[in-house]
């Protein structure tokens, strides 16, 4: 009885910590614009606004990344990303990101175009 009770025990574990509990839209989002951002808005892109910012009061510095982690329930995969600079309240954003293919999304600025980019990995 003992075996057989660690056995489950040890399946149970391995089940709670399996990554395929992590919802299909989470992502890593890096930091490579040389500059802070404030704040990060990701909706749904069929969502009228841009619900709450993921970072709360925190800090998303030059060079960092901030894994965004969604619900296992949420099914819609097209979302859309805005991020506002803490240096001048200005912003960029994306629209219709496919989050079920994307697992990491890169941003930089390029201060001669004054452009912000991403890379959808």
């Amino acid at each position: 009885m003992k075996r057989s009770l660690f056995g489950a025990a040890l399946a149970l574990a391995a089940f709670t910590m399996s990554p395929a509990l992590a919802a299909k839209q989470d992502f890593e989002l890096v930091n490579k614009t040389g500059y802070d951002i404030s704040h990060v808005y990701v909706s749904p892109t069929k969502s009228e606004d841009w619900e709450e910012d993921v970072l709360g009061k925190d800090v998303l510095a030059d060079g960092d990344a901030w894994d965004i982690d969604f619900e296992r329930g949420d099914s819609t995969c097209k979302w859309d990303l805005k991020v506002v600079y803490a240096d001048d309240d200005s912003s960029a954003y994306w629209r219709n990101i496919d989050l079920c293919k994307v697992e990491k999304i890169t941003i930089r600025y390029n201060r001669k175009s004054d452009t912000t980019s991403a890379t959808f990995d």
